[in-house]
């Protein structure tokens, strides 16, 4: 076998790795724990590169829309990087509250919060709470389950509240959904989650250069060959 094919085989296993990592994930996510022991979360995969270059190009446009968003610059470098994204959501916080009268909202009874007017769906506005808080805590349940089976199979992981955001913008998630958090996972011999400076949106363009070339070079490849 020559050294091309064996490196070009190299990365297809690590790609299958991947989509098969990403949907024992979404297993673990989905049998995680619910509070209440109803379903009201649901995981879904981004492994296009296409796919995962849009919700980026989303998470940078959000950046501008609110000042204490300047750290999705960053995020959106850094998922560049990743394999496979997946958006975990909660679906019944929004609409739903739990009917238990907890108060972590902060109101007397459900009701009080059924009654509540929500936040507009606007620039600067990344979820349109107020949330039952009791029923959006479950998706910390789901996230564990993504994490202690990434951990289990050796797949790097990191989780973006950014992404969740982007992804409900791009409405590529149920529309019930109030709530939802990225979870970007790579399997390569470098985590692009791990040590990465603070500043790593100013000082690395390289992973956007690179996406973008592999992004276009298809389409010229079919047009001038």
């Amino acid at each position: 076998m020559s050294l091309e094919r064996s490196m070009r085989q190299f990365e297809e296993d690590r790609k299958e790795a991947v989509e098969i990592a990403a949907r024992l994930l979404l297993a673990s996510a989905t049998t995680a724990p619910r509070v209440g022991g109803v379903g009201e979360c649901t995981t879904h995969i981004l492994e296009d590169e296409c796919d995962i270059e849009d919700l980026c190009q989303q998470i940078e446009k959000m950046s501008e829309e609110n000042t204490a968003w300047d750290f999705f610059k960053r995020d959106a470098v850094i998922l560049r990087d990743a394999d496979a994204v997946l958006i975990v959501t909660s679906l019944r916080s929004l609409t739903d509250p739990a009917d238990i009268n907890c108060n972590m909202c902060g109101k007397l009874t459900c009701e009080y919060l059924r009654e509540e007017e929500k936040l507009p769906r606007e620039p600067g506005i990344a979820f349109t709470g107020p949330l039952c808080s009791f029923r959006a805590n479950n998706i910390s349940y789901a996230i564990d389950g993504i994490i202690s089976m990434a951990r289990n199979l050796g797949i790097d992981y990191g989780v973006y509240w950014s992404a969740g955001a982007a992804a409900m913008r791009m409405e590529i998630v149920p529309k019930a959904t109030g709530f939802a958090i990225g979870v970007g996972i790579s399997v390569t011999e470098k985590s692009p989650f791990r040590d990465i400076p603070l500043r790593y949106d100013e000082i690395n363009d390289k992973t956007m250069n690179d996406r973008i070339i592999q992004r276009l070079w298809p389409q010229f490849r079919s047009i001038y060959s």
